[in-house]
């Protein structure tokens, strides 16, 4: 009885200790969003005179973040508070802030080291490691169905979007155009070329040019044909990629140390580069923008995930990470390591999740296609051009195929847009004046691109009925414990 006693005692003290810290990181919280919101506030409405104090205010705000991610000790909170301190140093000293962009491009280099090998070495696992190729199929079919379904739907909230709030309409069109500015409009895509892309012709040539579909492709067939050799020679290849797989998670574990680093340095010089006064410019087009996206996830993706019984909430723990980085770098790619290796603790089985968010970086860009919509009919808007519903579908079409495939492009939403105002014989420059506020939307649309290809993968396995029936690998839970 004695020790039960004990016992009990000590889970109270325990709870209590437990209570403590989590009270003591709300008063940080608190804090922090006090002392930035009042940093913010006397740098609005004051003179020059009380500029240094909120100065101060805003840095004692950054430090109380700092100090409540020390107590976490967890790389996510530290991603988060590095977004803000990017965002004051990019306002502070935005020579400094522009000269940091080294610091995110050592980040996303790193990051696609991580990409095709790991891509490969799953999907190979993944489809050999079974031998259920039928079941492959099915998942595929699946797969490409549930994407189809998704993002005609995010076309739909798009153009329903901006024909609501007529943002390109009245717009002053400048006289010159920047010559840094000028991009030649590519040929309309035709449904052979993307075809012919989605297979390599060389493996080499695929990874170094950070092609995600060819190496899924590649690995697809190589995985089938594993699967059919005898089990002799097949174990000796397939332990191979299963260490492969392995190391890869463990490399993407080491190189989220440096995620805050280069986090903070995107953010610092997407600031300081282009200035907090570009959230005025084409501001309506933006917030149609975000609004749609906003109505996007709530509209689509959450009755999605509560139609198949997604766990909402462990699920956007789960994501939480990812977007962020998705968000602060404004590339799908830099979070598609993190996003399999969360999607993979919360219970998506590794063959589907290495199969469904691969392929969904080229057929489930959710955010990246609603952007084309409203952007398409913003510049017919802008440009005096009216669009008949008709047109307005046909665009619609053009644009479900035009924007497959463009994940990891460089202005890849861009030369889709060129291509898109070339087919419907539509002037090019109102397309450059969406440049001034290309990089703000493109961080919004790519982090619902990452959590749409994240819900898939869930989606799928859930539809499989294998959510959560497969043990998590060890080091996939230390990668989720850091």
């Amino acid at each position: 009885m004695t020790f039960v006693t004990e016992g009990k005692g000590a889970f109270d003290t325990g709870i209590l200790r437990g209570m403590g810290k989590l009270s003591s990181e709300r008063v940080l919280l608190v804090t922090a969003g006090c002392l930035l919101a009042l940093g913010i506030a006397l740098s609005l409405v004051s003179g020059t005179s009380l500029h240094g104090v909120a100065r101060v205010l805003r840095w004692m705000g950054v430090v109380a973040l700092m100090v409540f991610a020390w107590r976490r000790r967890s790389v996510t909170p530290w991603i988060f508070v590095a977004m803000v301190a990017g965002m004051e140093v990019g306002f502070d000293a935005p020579t400094v802030a522009v000269e940091m962009r080294v610091f995110s491009d050592i980040f996303l280099r790193l990051i696609k080291t991580i990409v095709a090998p790991l891509i490969l070495a799953t999907l190979v696992t993944g489809i050999a490691g079974h031998g259920d190729l039928k079941g492959v199929g099915r998942m595929g079919v699946k797969s490409l169905v549930y994407f189809e379904v998704v993002t005609t739907l995010a076309l739909v909230v798009g153009l329903v979007a901006i024909n609501i709030s007529k943002a390109g309409v009245g717009l002053q069109m400048p006289a010159v155009v920047h010559v840094g500015e000028v991009v030649a409009a590519p040929p309309p895509t035709h449904w052979q070329d993307f075809l012919l892309h989605v297979f390599p012709e060389n493996i080499a040539k695929s990874v170094a040019e950070g092609q995600i579909l060819q190496v899924a492709v590649f690995a697809v067939f190589f995985g089938i044909a594993l699967a059919t050799l005898s089990e002799e020679k097949r174990a000796p290849v397939l332990r191979l990629c299963e260490s492969l797989s392995e190391v890869m998670f463990k490399f993407t574990n080491v190189v989220m140390y440096f995620a805050p680093i280069g986090v903070g340095a995107a953010m610092a010089y997407t600031v300081g580069h282009m200035g907090l006064g570009v959230l005025v410019n084409l501001g309506k087009l933006l917030l149609t923008v975000y609004g749609a996206l906003v109505g996007f996830g709530l509209l689509v993706l959450l009755p999605i995930a509560l139609l198949f019984r997604v766990p909402v909430r462990r699920f956007l723990a789960a994501v939480a990470e990812p977007a962020t980085i998705a968000f602060a770098t404004s590339t799908s790619e830099a979070a598609l390591p993190r996003a399999m290796e969360s999607m993979e603790a919360l219970g998506v089985p590794r063959r589907i999740v290495s199969f469904v968010i691969p392929a969904g970086y080229s057929f489930n860009l959710d955010g990246s296609t609603l952007y084309l919509a409203a952007a398409s009919v913003f510049v017919a808007q802008a440009a005096g051009v009216h669009l008949s519903l008709g047109e307005q579908l046909l665009m619609m079409g053009t644009l479900m195929l035009t924007s497959k495939g463009v994940a990891g492009v460089p202005r890849a939403t861009l030369v889709v847009l060129l291509a898109t105002a070339a087919t419907f014989r539509l002037p090019t420059e109102p397309i450059f004046v969406i440049l001034g506020i290309d990089a703000l939307a493109d961080m919004a649309r790519t982090t619902v691109n990452v959590v749409g290809n994240c819900l898939a993968s869930v989606v799928i396995a859930k539809w499989e009925g294998q959510f959560g029936i497969e043990a998590v690998s060890d080091v996939v839970l230390e990668g989720m414990a850091e």
